[in-house]
């Protein structure tokens, strides 16, 4: 067996290496002992020479110390290991790839539910119409990129061609497709492809609107760009109130995904929201008050494991008999410590008051809904800023949001106009608002919610309905922005552009004209300079409302992080 040198006794000066000597008896008779005779040149010699077992260790000693200085000397000379160095991922250049666009289906009545949560639906109302616009610019000099709409399962499709009067493109100049006014009965999938390595700019939006039926109102929605993390800030399953979550899936891989519900009392867990799978091609659609009943602010966060989604919640609601509107909440802006809601159309302090005063129209009022998903609490400033500059919140504009709940700040009470609301805090957040038209119990009214949307950049496509009163609506947060704005007409050209200098802390109102040059005007083209500005497009007709907030540009070839390992 080996043994542990550690265990052994060490061996010192005085210790005696060798043999047990030949005169030591048994242990019962111990012999005196007596000092060795020891001649005087052996006594000499022992003095002069050391033992063995000393000189053993003494060389051994003398090998360490110098094979420990070898080490010590190496290194210091020796060069640090690469591998332990850290590095940053390389970024790579990846092929850009086809720009896609998911149309929500057209309002449906929700007849029924076998389950709680998988919904029936009955037939749309006899004046419900629903249509998508579409528009495609080329890069500078380029050919249109092939594209165009068809249903989910790639029936029907339509091409996106160049306009009659759109000329061959110069070195410098722009082709353009539109679709105006296309009839829809189902989800549609807008396609453009890639050219010459860079996403093609191009953006749809389906209207719908009905005069009659539990459905009346107007309601629009971007084509929504799938992705894996979705928020959708700002639903109701209370008495009257119906929210409908649908997810589409229009890519080649399957999609599992899974839904965090958050309500006013903090985060709610519901059997059922979690592995929802949705197949290539596919759309599912769950109706929400099966997982969460009676919430009056309800914020919903998907994310996708897989193929990646597209989400909105079709809103509606009705009054004991009274319809009171219907639309579609739409992902908004991710999580972050500021965001920006604009197109909030406030109507009359007074009408409002009268109005929520009802019975069972205490959420006919403009509200901002902030959603906090972390642990902790946040103190979030509000601001909102009109066509004059900031008004003041009567409640006040700072609030305390519950981590993990939806938070509701009131804003009635100020000047009727249009606004832009800023928020902001030092713990990450969701938001978005919600507004109504109609200051009459009696008569129509029709509700509208805006989420968040992203900083204005270049080259922001907006499709145009062709129906009821456009405005579009940018608000400048700090300093002074100018938003270029130009007109696409159905005829295919582009027309003078024309600049709005806003100054900070003010939101202007723009009213899109119907036509231009003679030919209808079908999209616009968004573009904005100096400091953060934010837009959305707001849709009257009649009592009917509805805002869309303005998607984010195209981008060219894209770069993602590579690490290399296990």
């Amino acid at each position: 067996m080996h043994k542990d040198p550690s265990t052994e006794p060490a061996a010192g000066p005085d210790t005696e290496v060798g043999p047990a000597s030949k005169d030591a008896g048994p242990a019962s008779a111990p012999k005196r002992e007596t000092a060795p005779t020891v001649k005087p040149a052996e006594r000499s010699r022992r003095q002069k020479t050391p033992s063995r077992g000393i000189l053993t260790g003494v060389l051994s000693a003398v090998a360490i110390v110098a094979a420990a200085g070898t080490v010590v000397t190496a290194a210091a000379v020796a060069p640090a290991v690469v591998g332990a160095r850290p590095l940053e991922a390389a970024l790579a250049a990846v092929p850009a790839g086809a720009t896609q666009g998911v149309c929500p289906s057209p309002a449906r009545l929700l007849e029924g539910s076998s389950d709680g949560t998988d919904p029936q639906f009955s037939p749309e109302s006899a004046t419900a119409e629903s249509a998508v616009d579409a528009v495609v610019v080329s890069s500078p000099g380029a050919n249109l990129p092939p594209a165009g709409l068809a249903a989910l399962d790639g029936s029907g499709k339509t091409d996106i061609k160049k306009g009659p009067a759109a000329e061959a493109p110069a070195a410098a100049a722009v082709s353009v497709g539109v679709l105006a006014g296309r009839a829809v009965s189902g989800i549609n999938v807008l396609d453009a492809e890639a050219v010459d390595n860079n996403r093609a700019s191009a953006a749809a939006l389906l209207r719908y609107s009905a005069t009659d039926g539990d459905l009346r109102g107007t309601a629009a929605a971007n084509c929504q760009q799938p992705a894996n993390d979705l928020w959708l800030v700002g639903a109701n399953t209370a008495l009257g109130r119906t929210a409908v979550l649908t997810l589409t899936n229009a890519s080649s891989n399957a999609a599992t995904v899974n839904l965090e519900l958050f309500g006013a009392d903090g985060q709610i867990q519901a059997p059922g929201s979690r592995g929802l799978l949705v197949a290539p091609g596919a759309s599912r659609s769950i109706v929400l008050a099966g997982l969460a009943p009676n919430e009056k602010s309800l914020s919903v966060h998907v994310r996708s494991a897989g193929g990646p989604v597209a989400a909105v919640i079709q809103q509606s609601v009705l009054r004991g008999l009274q319809p009171g509107g219907v639309d579609y909440i739409s992902p908004g802006a991710g999580q972050g410590v500021r965001q920006v809601v604009t197109g909030v159309d406030i109507q009359d302090p007074a009408g409002i008051a009268t109005m929520t005063a009802e019975q069972g129209f205490s959420d006919a009022g403009p509200v901002l809904y902030l959603t906090v998903p972390g642990p902790t609490d946040a103190v979030i400033e509000v601001k909102l800023f009109g066509r004059d500059g900031q008004k003041a919140l009567p409640a006040g504009g700072v609030v305390t949001a519950k981590a993990g709940s939806v938070t509701e700040v009131p804003l009635a009470g100020v000047p009727a106009g249009q606004y832009t609301v800023s928020a902001s805090s030092d713990v990450s957040f969701v938001a978005s608002s919600r507004v109504t038209r109609g200051t009459n119990p009696d008569e129509p009214s029709d509700v509208s919610w805006s989420p968040s949307s992203p900083r204005l950049g270049s080259q922001h496509l907006v499709p145009v309905p062709s129906k009821g009163d456009r405005f579009l609506v940018v608000g400048a947060l700090d300093s002074r922005a100018a938003v270029t704005y130009t007109p696409v007409t159905a005829d295919g050209r582009i027309q003078e552009a024309a600049t709005a200098d806003i100054a900070g802390g003010t939101t202007a109102s723009i009213a899109v004209p119907k036509e231009v040059a003679g030919s209808a005007v079908t999209a616009y083209i968004v573009s904005a300079a100096g400091d953060a500005a934010y837009g959305a497009l707001v849709l009257q007709d009649g009592s009917g409302i509805s805002t869309v907030a303005l998607t984010a540009g195209a981008e060219g070839q894209e770069r993602v992080p590579v690490r290399l390992g296990y």
